[in-house]
């Protein structure tokens, strides 16, 4: 199983952050887009790196167009010789419209055409191949030598997409090279759901599951100690109360019966009430989304749980001692696992 993990936005200090990161035996680092861009410390990252994948997770897919991504996505994998992920996510028709001012419909089939334009310029660039993509959302048949990009010797960057439900899941499996697993979810939920969706577009591509990798930034409550551990608890708990209060994501709570939850977490987080929320994650409920215990157990529990599915985690344990995490990437890293 590879192990991937964060950096900061910090462009001073993006360098040496991602140096220690691939010292430490990471086997990729992570840009999310929140209040920055998610490129350009990847870009650094690659500047200060030699071996580990470079990936956003994630970008928001429909806040820009495929033109755009293909040549940020074609410039960071020459820049990294090959090591970058285009991780893309869709977000929420909200933020799409009000925030990007972008137009939304129809989330799984426009992502399926936006993933499917942007291998269409690759392809021109790559090998030639006239642009004449036309489909309901995108179009793209113009492209001249002044905008071909010559530094092609890297071709075109794996493409992750993030999802939760199955027609977006299903997008994954025909059309990406990866899927980036939302943290909220359960071993129920990714056996019974994710994993028959990815096998549905796995077929409509005639692709194989050991083409596609799977990414699952899995919950992890661990501390030195009861305290440390107990206030990590309680901040998953509140976490797992946020996501569980998107209506969207109800049908993961049904996987272990607590879909009736959704509703009572949506009413509290419109009355602002946070904290709250977290206490309405049970125990049981921690552990079904969770990976919890001191840190020499973490790597053991997640690879009995989803050793058989899982080919990277970026699971959260900054926290943790350096010593005590690295001795965790080595075991969930060494060979014979996933």
């Amino acid at each position: 199983m590879k192990v991937d993990g964060g950096v900061g936005w910090d462009l001073d200090t993006v360098g040496a952050q991602a140096q220690e990161l691939e010292e430490m035996g990471y086997s990729g680092i992570l840009s999310a887009e929140t209040s920055h861009d998610p490129f350009l410390p990847l870009l650094v990252a690659a500047q200060n790196t030699e071996k580990v994948d470079l990936m956003t997770g994630i970008a928001v897919a429909f806040g820009r167009s495929p033109m755009t991504l293909a040549n940020i996505g074609h410039d960071l994998n020459a820049a990294s010789k090959g090591r970058f992920i285009l991780g893309l996510g869709s977000q929420i028709r909200a933020h799409i419209t009000k925030r990007f001012s972008m137009p939304w419909s129809n989330p799984a089939p426009r992502m399926r055409e936006f993933i499917l334009a942007m291998r269409a310029v690759w392809a021109n660039w790559n090998d030639g191949e006239p642009l004449q993509f036309t489909g309901k959302f995108y179009t793209h048949t113009l492209m001249t030598p002044f905008f071909t990009p010559t530094n092609t010797e890297f071709g075109a960057p794996r493409v992750f997409l993030a999802a939760v439900g199955p027609l977006m899941t299903e997008v994954a499996g025909e059309v990406a090279d990866g899927m980036i697993v939302h943290a909220f979810t359960t071993e129920k939920y990714l056996r019974e759901t994710t994993l028959p969706a990815l096998e549905r577009g796995f077929a409509k591509a005639g692709k194989k599951r050991e083409d596609f990798e799977i990414s699952y930034p899995v919950f992890v409550a661990t501390g030195h100690n009861e305290a440390e551990l107990a206030e990590v608890r309680v901040a998953t708990c509140r976490q797992i109360a946020f996501y569980g209060s998107t209506p969207a994501y109800k049908p993961v709570l049904e996987s272990i019966g607590a879909g009736e939850l959704q509703g009572e977490l949506n009413a509290m987080s419109k009355q602002g009430r946070w904290e709250e929320m977290g206490t309405l994650i049970s125990g049981d409920m921690l552990e079904s989304f969770a990976v919890v215990g001191e840190p020499g157990s973490i790597p053991e529990q997640i690879k009995s749980r989803y050793g058989d599915i899982v080919d990277r985690t970026s699971a959260a344990y900054g926290h943790i001692a350096k010593d005590d995490r690295k001795k965790m990437i080595a075991e969930l890293t060494a060979k014979g696992n996933r």
